[in-house]
């Protein structure tokens, strides 16, 4: 078996003490998380973080901070790394067509996530929110992401 590592981003939006979540059901189960997503081939990892956070709540933000990098290894042995940023809330699109597997958006305080801990997709879930509270906040910069260039 060929380890496979997975790149993975989540985007933690705060607005007035609440924050953007997605209600969506990932293996038969319903879960929240994050606006969270893979990296695709050849794509920037802020434009994946901008794409999942659209694509999941249909809610157009600015990324502001890096909060941190995460690694989970999930029962199954696939291991994520997380890219996990911090981001403003800018716009919410009118009916914008969310991913199929999405139920919906919702802004949920600390102590409302705490209380439905059972629906955490992952442990990365809490960890990164206590990490923004905390006020874990790096630059942008210090992903550093070489351009993509086609062999000569």
């Amino acid at each position: 078996m060929i380890w496979t590592p997975r790149a993975t981003v989540a985007t933690i939006v705060e607005q007035d003490g609440r924050f953007l979540f997605v209600d969506e059901v990932a293996d038969g189960r319903r879960v929240l998380n994050q606006p969270a997503g893979h990296v695709d081939e050849r794509e920037p990892i802020l434009q994946a973080a901008l794409r999942e956070t659209i694509e999941e709540t249909g809610w157009e933000v600015e990324i502001t901070h890096l909060v941190g990098i995460y690694t989970y290894t999930n029962p199954d042995l696939i291991t994520y790394y997380r890219f996990c940023y911090a981001a403003r809330p800018l716009r919410q699109i009118p009916d914008a067509k969310l991913d199929h597997d999405i139920i919906g958006p919702v802004w949920l305080s600390l102590e409302e996530l705490n209380a439905r801990r059972e629906q955490w997709r992952s442990p990365l879930v809490i960890k990164c929110v206590e990490d923004y509270i905390a006020g874990r906040r790096f630059p942008l910069d210090l992903v550093y992401e070489h351009p993509f260039t086609e062999s000569v």
